[in-house]
């Protein structure tokens, strides 16, 4: 009967875990566990992400990786948004016209691109962004820096936590939501963090990916917020008559 009693002490250590990770989630086992599983899915990945980087070197005739400076969390010291890079695999090639410069977009995002737009395959290497605690499995996504100026006050609270690889938004329509109502999400998810939560929204991310519901291969149409926002003030400031 040793297994029997070896059996209970598992399942009571595991008990403690869910219930330690349900009351303390937010102040420690939220990192523990992005820190944990990136770890895991970086080892179990390996050989996906190798050749992803060797077929998107060839695809790409270069730098298979996409790099970006993208606002984090807010720190505790200096009050203001962590600037990280952002890793990515790269979706658009370098291809420029006669005069040197970078062809519109919808040129330079080849089939291959496209393929890792519409299986989210482009985001694994955010895997590293997550181990090093730059960001979360789940969170608000990190955009653009210059959008900083442009976030209203109750917006900006997104930043309070580290950004996601997947969040509350994203599940809610991807970037078919408008940019009031998926920031509005953020803000939503950030006061509603919980254990709970994050594995819900995980288990629907992962419906979504499998079903490649709501992904948007071309997301030209998402919109820039800054020029958007800048557009939406002048016209306030100046309606016309």
């Amino acid at each position: 009967m040793a297994w029997y009693f070896v059996l209970l002490i598992v399942l009571g250590a595991c008990a403690v875990l869910v219930v330690l990770s349900a009351l303390l989630y937010k102040q420690f086992f939220k990192r523990f566990y992005d820190f944990f599983l990136s770890f895991l899915a970086l080892i179990v990945l390996s050989p996906l992400l190798l050749v992803l980087t060797v077929v998107g070197a060839i695809a790409m005739k270069g730098n298979p990786f996409f790099t970006q400076k993208r606002p984090g969390k807010i720190s505790k010291k200096t009050k203001e948004e962590r600037i990280f890079k952002l890793v990515k695999f790269r979706t658009m090639s370098n291809a420029k016209d006669e005069n040197g410069n970078l062809l519109p977009d919808e040129k330079r995002l080849n089939g291959y691109g496209k393929f890792l737009r519409k299986t989210s395959l482009d985001e694994l290497p955010e895997l590293f962004n997550i181990f090093i605690g730059d960001m979360s499995i789940i969170g608000p996504r990190p955009l653009l820096v210059e959008y900083l100026p442009w976030y209203t006050e109750d917006e900006r609270r997104r930043h309070s936590i580290r950004p996601g690889l997947t969040g509350w938004a994203q599940v809610n329509g991807r970037n078919e939501v408008k940019w009031d109502k998926r920031l509005a999400l953020d803000v939503e998810y950030v006061d509603k963090l919980s254990l709970k939560l994050d594995v819900k929204i995980l288990l629907m991310t992962v419906l979504k990916v499998l079903s490649r519901k709501d992904v948007e291969i071309d997301t030209a149409e998402e919109g820039n917020l800054a020029e958007i926002r800048k557009a939406e003030k002048e016209q306030n400031e100046h309606p016309s008559m």
